[in-house]
């Protein structure tokens, strides 16, 4: 292990956190989550589960708080937040920075980044994008359904040594980590995907992916926003591939009745990432002279939807 990401704290527990804290720790990394909803029942119980296929594995016992200003400064801090939660980051990751500090965020769409390095500086930065389907169900206890893999890339320069002991630090807990010289053309890419399923799961009544790709209506309006985010993305000097969207359509089904987490969080009456994965891409596009009426409908929906 590279003896600078000695510890990691993961801050946001939902179920990408947890995924990322069990493996870590299973791994013999000095992991340490902060839990809020959950933390009582984790610490009845002592550990965190994840779930997949016919397969268990438990981390115990975990290292859960209930505030950062217990967790002590950290080597690496693993931002799984949902962006709805970017009032909180001063007081929730601030406890956690020491000197040497690397901050990763794992939130969705656009601005992420730049939000964490205002707060905490740019050269800290790395961005995370998670291509999993993991959902969370029970206390400190989560489901797979796709492993998948963390793309990393640093903030607003090209790939570095810490990227790759990052990247490292994850393989060796089981987690494909590839590295990307480009972080923001990444993220498009991500939005790829993002955008239409996460959009279309809750615009069309709350139903999961399987029902978007069986419904040939459906399927087609998914690929049409695929094809204005690729031409976004161009315009920004970001080029996506015809073959990227394709793969979209290969991958999906096999995950089965899989309900991606902003359906999750819209059903739970949770506050859902509007304006991170929807709102700000359309911004971007539109200040470039790029307009995505698809997106512009569907962004509107998606409003009125989580107003109600």
């Amino acid at each position: 292990m590279d003896q600078a990401l000695k510890s990691v704290a993961i801050v946001g527990s939902g179920a990408i956190g947890t995924f990322f804290g069990a493996r870590l720790g299973l791994a013999g990394v000095d992991v340490r989550l902060l839990m809020r909803g959950d933390l009582a029942a984790v610490r009845s119980r002592g550990s965190i589960l994840i779930r997949e296929g016919s397969r268990t594995e438990e981390l115990r016992p975990v290292a859960v708080y209930g505030s950062a200003s217990e967790m002590g400064r950290i080597d690496v801090v693993l931002v799984a937040l949902k962006t709805t939660s970017a009032g909180a980051l001063k007081d929730l990751v601030g406890p956690l920075v020491g000197p040497a500090t690397t901050v990763v965020t794992l939130q969705n769409g656009l601005g992420a980044d730049e939000a964490l390095a205002e707060l905490f500086g740019p050269d800290r930065i790395v961005g995370g994008l998670v291509f999993m389907a993991i959902t969370r169900i029970g206390p400190g206890e989560v489901r797979v359904f796709h492993p998948g893999s963390v793309s990393l890339g640093e903030f607003g320069r090209p790939a570095a040594p810490r990227t790759q002991a990052l990247a490292g630090l994850l393989a060796s807990a089981g987690i494909k980590a590839p590295v990307v010289e480009n972080l923001l053309e990444a993220r498009w890419r991500k939005l790829v995907w993002n955008i239409p399923f996460n959009g279309l799961s809750i615009a069309e009544g709350g139903i999961t992916t399987d029902k978007i790709c069986a419904n040939p209506a459906l399927e087609g309006e998914a690929r049409a926003l695929m094809l204005e985010v690729q031409r976004a993305a161009a315009g920004f000097g970001f080029a996506i591939p015809d073959s990227f969207i394709s793969r979209q359509f290969e991958v999906t089904p096999r995950m089965g009745a899989y309900q991606p987490s902003s359906l999750v969080d819209f059903l739970a009456g949770r506050e859902v990432e509007v304006e991170a994965i929807w709102g700000e891409p359309l911004r971007r596009a539109r200040a470039i002279g790029i307009e995505m009426p698809r997106l512009a409908d569907l962004y509107g929906r998606l409003t009125a939807a989580c107003r109600r």
